[in-house]
């Protein structure tokens, strides 16, 4: 049976595309069947995994949710093996708009996941950084939830918005959602308020944060340009070593 997990804090710029991306192909790299829901209209998991948006007009995610074609015809294969994508591109902004007053149009996405055949250990969703249509229906299809904070001031602004949000899902349509866990970002180990963020988010969660830090990594923010995964672009580098880490220990976990 496959793990839905679902990356979202409505918060911009903290790491949700590249934890998506990351988890997703170390997941893969550790032989999981993995399959990669970009959830995102900015399209950037989908390039982020070398897919080129320009050939993905009539076959991307959005015409999956209004019903045009079923899910297994947007699946699309990466270059890395055990990884497959659902790729975005700006149509999916049209749902925001088509699916007002649409009955039941929060579980648009757990129907498709529920309909689709082929066999995954896990599926990861990237959400917007919103609390719109689409990051309801993430959470509605979920049994995971992974919330991607970055080490810096603010960095616990929107959270509490973020967990009532979650409140209301568990209590009205999925009651078996989880909070997975808080995965700290952007650790700047020279930086003293990384530190402090840091201790103050463990203080306050306890063991639900990530044992796993995402380092501030120059290579983690090169990788994308290049339409790589980090542990395809610079396996040696910090950023991919961390995300093979938080891999293991949501492998290990049992997640």
């Amino acid at each position: 049976m496959n793990k839905i997990i679902c990356i979202a804090n409505q918060k911009g710029g903290v790491g949700k595309t590249t934890t998506a991306i990351n988890l997703s192909a170390s997941l893969a790299a550790a032989e999981k069947k993995t399959l990669l829901i970009d959830g995102d209209s900015q399209g950037n998991s989908t390039s982020g995994v070398g897919v080129d948006r320009a050939v993905l007009e009539t076959a991307n995610l959005y015409h999956a949710m209004i019903g045009d074609v079923p899910l297994k015809d947007v699946i699309m294969h990466t270059a890395i093996p055990h990884l497959d994508v659902v790729p975005s591109t700006q149509d999916l902004i049209g749902i925001e708009v088509e699916f007002v007053g649409l009955e039941d149009k929060e579980k648009r996405l757990k129907q498709l996941l529920n309909d689709l055949d082929a066999r995954y250990d896990f599926i990861v969703i990237d959400c917007p950084p919103s609390l719109g249509v689409m990051t309801v229906n993430a959470l509605v299809a979920a049994d995971y939830l992974i919330v991607p904070l970055q080490c810096e001031y603010y960095a616990m602004e929107g959270l509490g918005y973020l967990l009532n949000t979650v409140k209301l899902v568990k209590a009205q349509l999925n009651p078996h959602l989880v909070l997975g866990g808080i995965l700290l970002t952007m650790f700047d180990q020279r930086n003293l308020l990384s530190h402090q963020v840091s201790d103050d988010v463990r203080k306050h969660f306890g063991d639900k944060v990530f044992k796993t830090v995402i380092p501030r990594n120059v290579r983690l923010s090169e990788s994308p340009s290049h339409g790589l995964p980090v542990i395809l672009y610079d396996i040696k580098s910090r950023g991919a070593m961390a995300y093979m880490e938080m891999a293991k220990e949501i492998i290990q976990g049992g997640l």
